[in-house]
């Protein structure tokens, strides 16, 4: 027999590599600044209109105190615009749900053929306009091109 000792089990060997050998099923390692394919869920899918969705319901939250200023034109703008946004993603994540909704948050909130809508209705609206983008920013999902495949 041997003076040598095994190494306790799970630690590294003294080459600072990884501990895992060519056993089965042990997790090889990346390279540095990558993650493993199947560390998450769906490596796949990224949420596109998070961003976008969020910003709109910001945008609309901080529209109601401009409601009966001339200056809430601002926030139509970026409502309608935000909202054609979320839908081209809801459009290409196949969240056909949204569409309708999304559309439906440009048609009224279209600064150039405006609705004239006043009051708690349109105060309303705004709020649900804000639970819409935050649930579309959240649900809406796009699946992701191969790295080299549209990029130019």
């Amino acid at each position: 027999m041997s003076n040598r000792r095994r190494p306790p089990a799970g630690s590294r060997p003294l080459g600072g590599g990884p501990a895992t050998g060519d056993r089965p099923g042990a997790a090889r390692p990346t390279a540095p600044g990558t993650r493993p394919a199947d560390r998450y869920k769906d490596p796949v899918a990224r949420r596109m209109a998070l961003a976008p969705g969020l910003l709109g319901a910001i945008v609309l939250m901080a529209g109601l105190a401009l409601l009966d200023v001339d200056s809430f034109i601002i926030i139509k703008y970026a409502t309608a615009i935000l909202a054609a946004i979320v839908g081209w993603f809801a459009i290409q994540g196949r969240a056909w749900w949204a569409v309708p909704l999304l559309a439906a948050v440009v048609v009224i909130w279209n600064p150039v053929f405006p609705f004239d809508l006043h009051g708690q209705l349109w105060v309303a609206g705004q709020f649900v306009a804000a639970i819409l983008f935050v649930l579309c920013g959240l649900l809406v999902k796009v699946k992701a091109e191969e790295k080299g495949a549209g990029a130019r």
